[in-house]
């Protein structure tokens, strides 16, 4: 039997015999069903900037050598089969159909408004569906902050963060000495991740507690979802169709080692302190632009991602892919409803209140089955009503709140990518219908902050000088030097 589709450029798409049962051995995942679907497109972009000048002549031989082989996913598209059902094809890539190397005017010492529009730009386009879901974006011009910089578009349907960013480490060098690899921070809320029912089975108060939890959490959720939505503030325009408008993605660093001594001084974890800064910047930001007075009562949620697996570290991905990992590849993350802490004037509150606050929420959401059965009943909403039923529903949830925060862990040394070091990366996630999306890294020693804001409406650069003063103040607290 011959299977035939329409011929694009850059893929082959036809197989026939045993080629044709290979084709169709991996079904799609419901949530990469939800996150290419006819409501949702959703990517993640992976931002390298690089010490150097860029040489791009090894990039095909890097791709097909390195990047391909990582996982049958960079080289299959998404069909359908008879039954309606989504299925990973194998297909020939192409490869020059997925490196872009755009071109600016000449002549210029920096070009960070060409990169920040040009980054803009690509975030809102859609991947091809008739080739594999991703591009490799080389910009060979300096900025104020690299000589060139190299990005990767990787739809989220290929897997979560977890997994994209764990198939591009493993492409990536140590820079002090390749033969070694690259090692991340142990984490010392590893314990965390291990079977809530291990640690409560002898603890009643505590399981009572996370049952109180549970349902609150379910309840507020359902409730956020198809009910209520957060109020209209400066970091929540309520547009439709936001996710299609531009954006403009801003940075701030800061040293993990000052992030460690708030966390010493207040106590808790670095997650803890990040999400303090956020939450406490934010309201500064929102007072800064002349809407904070008085809005103690606004409604501001933020979709916090967590990663659902066993472990915390990465794993090879000969680990991931195999049938009994305990970190498999692929989306395997969830959503959790956090509402951020309000305050009538920012300027005169206590910054370390939002540190406190930020560990007593995340303390009380960890307590919580409330990812694992809202999960369920998305699983269900996908077998009553379809895939599409289901991408909406999660399309709704995150319209109707202010922004999404993720979170990823990288090296501890720098990098090298295709002979290039590393200077700093980033990652952002775009195509989500909100006028925030907030994405933290770990890199080198340094915690970087990025931001994807609704261009002409998030004002980013006083994000990002809020979000300074935010760190500054909370730093200056917790060493005793602000009353």
């Amino acid at each position: 039997m011959l299977l035939e589709y329409p011929r694009e450029k850059g893929t082959m798409l036809v197989v026939e015999g045993e080629e044709e049962r290979r084709a169709y051995n991996e079904p799609v995942s419901p949530t990469g069903q939800y996150f290419n679907s006819s409501v949702l497109s959703i990517c993640i972009l992976a931002v390298f900037e690089s010490d150097i000048p860029i040489d791009d002549s090894p990039t095909m031989s890097t791709l097909e050598n390195l990047f391909l082989p990582v996982n049958p996913r960079f080289s299959s598209i998404m069909v359908q089969d008879e039954h309606g059902v989504q299925q990973w094809k194998r297909v020939k890539v192409k490869l020059e159909d997925h490196v872009k190397l755009p071109t600016f005017p000449p002549g210029l010492e920096s070009y960070d408004q060409f990169v920040q529009d040009y980054l803009s730009e690509i975030a809102v386009e859609k991947l091809p569906q008739s080739q594999p879901l991703w591009d490799l974006h080389i910009i060979k011009y300096p900025t104020s902050t690299a000589e060139g910089t190299m990005v990767f578009k990787l739809h989220h349907a290929l897997g979560d963060g977890f997994s994209l960013m764990g198939a591009l480490f493993s492409c990536l060098q140590r820079a002090d000495d390749p033969s070694l690899p690259l090692t991340f921070p142990t984490s010392r809320e590893k314990a965390m991740k291990k079977s809530l029912w291990g640690s409560i089975r002898w603890k009643v108060p505590r399981f009572l507690s996370m049952c109180a939890n549970t349902v609150q959490d379910v309840g507020w959720s359902l409730w956020k979802s198809n009910l209520a939505e957060d109020d209209v503030t400066p970091l929540r325009s309520g547009a439709p169709a936001v996710e299609f408008r531009p954006i403009t993605i801003s940075c701030i660093e800061f040293a993990l080692d000052d992030i460690r001594k708030i966390k010493d001084k207040v106590g808790g974890t670095v997650n803890d302190v990040i999400s303090g800064v956020i939450f406490y910047g934010t309201q500064l930001y929102m007072q800064a632009v002349g809407q904070g007075q008085g809005r103690s009562a606004a409604q501001v949620t933020a979709l916090v991602l967590l990663n659902t697996r066993i472990i915390a570290s990465y794993q090879t991905v000969e680990e991931m892919t195999k049938t009994n990992a305990k970190s498999r590849w692929g989306n395997q993350f969830a959503f959790l409803h956090v509402s951020i802490p309000m305050c009538k004037n920012a300027d005169k509150a206590d910054p370390l209140y939002f540190i406190r606050k930020a560990r007593k929420i995340i303390k009380a959401k960890r307590s919580s089955l409330a990812v694992y059965l809202t999960g369920r009943l998305l699983e269900m909403l996908r077998k009553l009503k379809g895939p599409e039923a289901a991408a909406l529903y999660i399309h709704t949830t995150l319209r109707k709140t202010t922004m999404t925060i993720s979170n990823l862990t990288g090296p501890i040394e720098q990098m090298i990518i295709a002979g290039h070091p590393v200077r700093s990366f980033h990652f952002m996630v775009v195509g989500v219908p909100q006028s925030l999306t907030i994405s933290v890294i770990s890199y080198a020693g340094k915690l970087k902050v990025a931001m994807g804001g609704e261009r002409g409406f998030i004002d980013s650069e006083l994000l990002i000088l809020n979000l300074k003063k935010s760190f500054e103040r909370i730093f200056e607290a917790a060493m005793g030097k602000r009353t």
